[in-house]
C-alpha cells in the first residue's frame, strides 16, 4: 500500500517558546499510505510538530508541502480542511455532551441543528470501529471510563474523511484490549491508503504497527529508518544515546532488611482470590498483570481505597484500619495512583506546594505553615527526583508528562513512609523519564523504604523488581524471586496461566 513518494513533507521547521528552542532545523515526511512512527523523550519536540500540523501553532521558519502544494495553516480548522485530522494526546472530549455530538463536534458538513437522532445513528459505524458498538450514541461523554473516552477520540478521527491522520500517544490510558483495538484501527486506516503519524512512548507498538521511524531528540530530527532495519536497542540508542540496559539500575546485592508490610488473605469485591504478600525494608516487589488483572486493586486496597471483604494490613507490625485512606498514610504507606492528573497531582497549583502536600504537618506548628520548611522540603525532594529546582514555583501541569511523574511519585518521600505504593510508575512517560523513576525507586530502596508497584510492562517489572507477583483476572497467580522467573514464564502467567487447555 505504500508509495515512495511524500504526501506530507516538512522541511527545515523551525519552532521557538521564548528561549527555548523547541524545534531546530527539523524534517519530516510521511508517505502516501504508510504509518510513521514519531518517537523521542517528553521535550524533543513532537507535540511542537503535532500542533503545527493541527493548526496549533505557527512555525518561525521552514516549510511544508501536501501532496505536492505548499500549505499555511493559520487555525485548527485549515488544516482539517486540508485533510490533516487528529487524536490529541490529552483528551478533548466536551463531558456534558453526548457521544455523537463529541464526534462531530466541529465537522461544518453536518448543520447545528441536526436532530439527535440522526446524529446518533451517523455515530454509530464508527463507534463499531473502535469496539464501542454497545454503547448508546445518546449517552453523555462523562458517563464513560477513561478508556472509553480515549477511544471516543479515536473515532472522532474516523468520521473526519482525511489523508493524513495523526495518533498522539492514543494508548497511553489504555487496557490490551482497547490496545488491540487501536492497532486494528490503524492498520485498518493503512489498508484504505491513508497516511498515519503515530506518536508513542510504547516502542513495541512502533515495531508492531509502522513501516518507518523518525526519531527526535533535542528538537532535532534524524533521518527517518525502516523499522525492518533497526533493533529495540538501536532505537532506545538513537532517543537516548544509550542501551536498553541502561535504563535499569543495578539491583545491588546487599540483603532486604526486617518485613515492613504484610498483607493477610486480602479480598475486596475487585480480586477474585485472597491476596497475601510479604514486603521487606529495601526490597523492591513488582506486581505484573495486564489492566484490571487485581494488581492495582491490591495496591489501592493496602493504601484504604478499597473496601475489604476480608483480610488484613499490617506495616511495621502494627495492624492498618481497613478503608481509611488516612490510616493508612498515618501507619507508614504512601500511595501514587496510575492517574496523576486525576487524583496525583494538583495541575493548578505550584510543584513546591505539591511536593509538600502529603506532609504539611512536617511543615506547619499549630495550623501555621511555614514556607521556609515547606522550601526546605520541596528542594530536598527534588534534588533527590531531579526536579528543576528553579521551577519549584511554577504550576505542576506546566511540567512535562515525565516530571509531572516524578512529582507524584516524589512527594511521598516527605514524610519517609515504611512502604511506597506506586501503580503503574512510568504510563505516558519517555524513555528517558522512565530510567530516572526507575533509578529514584532503586535508591530510596536503598535507604530502607519498601516499594511495591504495580505494572502491565512486563520489561518494568522483570528490570526493577526484586521480588515478582503475577496477577490474572484478579488472582495471584505466583509470588518468585526476580531470578526465579523470566519474561516468557511472566508474560503467560499474566496472559493464560492455566495449563488444562481452558
Amino acid at each position: 500500500m505504500t508509495s515512495g513518494a511524500p504526501l506530507l513533507e516538512m522541511r527545515s521547521i523551525s519552532k521557538s517558546f521564548g528561549s527555548i528552542r523547541a524545534l531546530d532545523q527539523v524534517d519530516f515526511e510521511v508517505r502516501h499510505g504508510e504509518v510513521m512512527a514519531l518517537v523521542g523523550e517528553n521535550g524533543a519536540g513532537k507535540s511542537t510538530l503535532v500542533k503545527i500540523l493541527a493548526g496549533m501553532y505557527a512555525p518561525d521558519s521552514g516549510e511544508i508541502e501536501l501532496a505536492g502544494r505548499a500549505v499555511e495553516f493559520s487555525g485548527a480548522s485549515q488544516s482539517e480542511h486540508a485533510g490533516i485530522a487528529v487524536v490529541q494526546q490529552e483528551l478533548s472530549l466536551v463531558p456534558t455532551l453526548s457521544i455523537a455530538d463529541n464526534i462531530f463536534l466541529g465537522d461544518t458538513k453536518r448543520g447545528w441543528n441536526t436532530a439527535p437522532r440522526v446524529l446518533a445513528l451517523a455515530a454509530m459505524p464508527f463507534l463499531a470501529q473502535v469496539g464501542l458498538e454497545n454503547l448508546d450514541p445518546r449517552g453523555r461523554v462523562e458517563r464513560l471510563t477513561v478508556a472509553e473516552r480515549q477511544l471516543i477520540e479515536v473515532a472522532r478521527l474516523l468520521a473526519r474523511d482525511a489523508r493524513v491522520l495523526i495518533f498522539d500517544e492514543p494508548t497511553a490510558a489504555l487496557a490490551d484490549r482497547e490496545i488491540e483495538r487501536v492497532k486494528s484501527v490503524v492498520q485498518s486506516l493503512q489498508y484504505q491508503g491513508r497516511s498515519i503519524i503515530y506518536v508513542t512512548h510504547r516502542l513495541d507498538e512502533v515495531f508492531d504497527l509502522a513501516d518507518r521511524v523518525t526519531v527526535f531528540r533535542d528538537g532535532r530530527s534524524n533521518p527517518p529508518v525502516s523499522t525492518g532495519d533497526i533493533t529495540l536497542d538501536a532505537l532506545i540508542s538513537m532517543m537516548l544515546g544509550g542501551s536498553l540496559a541502561a535504563l535499569f539500575p543495578d539491583r545491588g546485592g546487599g540483603r532486604p532488611g526486617e518485613v515492613v508490610l504484610e498483607v493477610s488473605d486480602l479480598l475486596t469485591d475487585r480480586l477474585s482470590t485472597p491476596v497475601s504478600l510479604e514486603v521487606r525494608a529495601g526490597e523492591i516487589v513488582g506486581l505484573a498483570g495486564q489492566l484490571g488483572s487485581g494488581a492495582g486493586d491490591t495496591l489501592r486496597a493496602v493504601a484504604g481505597h478499597e473496601t475489604l471483604l476480608s483480610g488484613s494490613v499490617t506495616v511495621a507490625g502494627r495492624a492498618v484500619r481497613a478503608n481509611s485512606p488516612a490510616a493508612a498514610i498515618r501507619s507508614g504507606v504512601g500511595y501514587s495512583s496510575s492517574d496523576r492528573k486525576r487524583d496525583g497531582i494538583f495541575l493548578q497549583r505550584p510543584v513546591v506546594e505539591n511536593l509538600t502536600s502529603p506532609s504539611l504537618g512536617l511543615v506547619s506548628t499549630a495550623g501555621w505553615l511555614s514556607r521556609r520548611a515547606e522550601r526546605r522540603m520541596s528542594d530536598r525532594i527534588a534534588r533527590v527526583f531531579t526536579i528543576d529546582r528553579a521551577r519549584l514555583g511554577s504550576m505542576a501541569g506546566a511540567l512535562s508528562g515525565g516530571n509531572q511523574q516524578k512529582v507524584a511519585v516524589g512527594k511521598w518521600t516527605g514524610s519517609r513512609p515504611r512502604v511506597l505504593l506506586v501503580d503503574e510508575p512510568t504510563r505516558g512517560v519517555d524513555v528517558g523519564a522512565r530510567a530516572e523513576i526507575y533509578s529514584h525507586l532503586r535508591s530510596i530502596a536503598g535507604d530502607g523504604m519498601g516499594i511495591v508497584f504495580a505494572s502491565s510492562d512486563t520489561q518494568e517489572v522483570l528490570g526493577i523488581s526484586d521480588t515478582v507477583a503475577a496477577f490474572f483476572r484478579g488472582a495471584q497467580v505466583s509470588v518468585r524471586a526476580r531470578e526465579d522467573t523470566d519474561s516468557r514464564l511472566l508474560t503467560r502467567e499474566i496472559t493464560h496461566p492455566r495449563t488444562d487447555g481452558s
